[in-house]
């Protein structure tokens, strides 16, 4: 077991468990994930800030508002068309959608609903606009090695990708 602490540049495992503000599981990792500590990740709304310090076996709750979390839900974000309008291959909901603006920048879109002849796509991440509680339980803190550096940990599988 390590003796080591979380801090800059620490490879850290962890698992983590996301709930909504009723407890209702949201998202959850049994298997741990692993990532450089203050490197290119960004963890959602503080954890990074929770978590530094600590060391395995230790366990942290944040409560998260939605600008804490993945942000508010915006109506802007989301779109409904005739059924017929929509190519058959995302005609069904889950379908991801890639849609690019007038300038450019291409964003996924998920279908989210499909009733009386009408589909609908949200671009918002599905948790945003909600309350969150986040669990996380820190399992390894050590030196990475020459090769983990080198695969650039850092966006693998952490809550909700990348998280900011």
């Amino acid at each position: 077991m390590s003796d080591q602490t979380i801090g800059d540049g620490k490879l850290v495992s962890l698992t983590y468990r996301i709930a909504d503000a009723a407890g209702a599981i949201l998202e959850q990792t049994d298997l741990p994930v692993t990532y450089i500590h203050g490197g290119q990740s960004e963890l959602i709304g503080g954890m990074d800030a929770a978590i530094r310090g600590k060391s395995v076996g230790d366990e942290v709750e944040l409560r998260l508002g939605p600008d804490q979390g993945f942000g508010p839900h915006d109506p802007s974000l989301t779109f409904t068309d005739d059924l017929e309008n929509v190519p058959p291959e995302f005609r069904f909901v889950g379908a991801e959608v890639q849609m690019q603006s007038d300038t450019g920048e291409v964003k996924t879109f998920l279908v989210t609903r499909i009733e009386n002849g009408r589909l609908t796509v949200d671009g918002n991440h599905p948790l945003a606009g909600k309350s969150l509680v986040v669990h996380v339980r820190i399992h390894e803190v050590r030196d990475p090695t020459h090769a983990e550096l080198s695969a650039e940990l850092g966006v693998c599988n952490l809550p909700g990708g990348s998280l900011h």
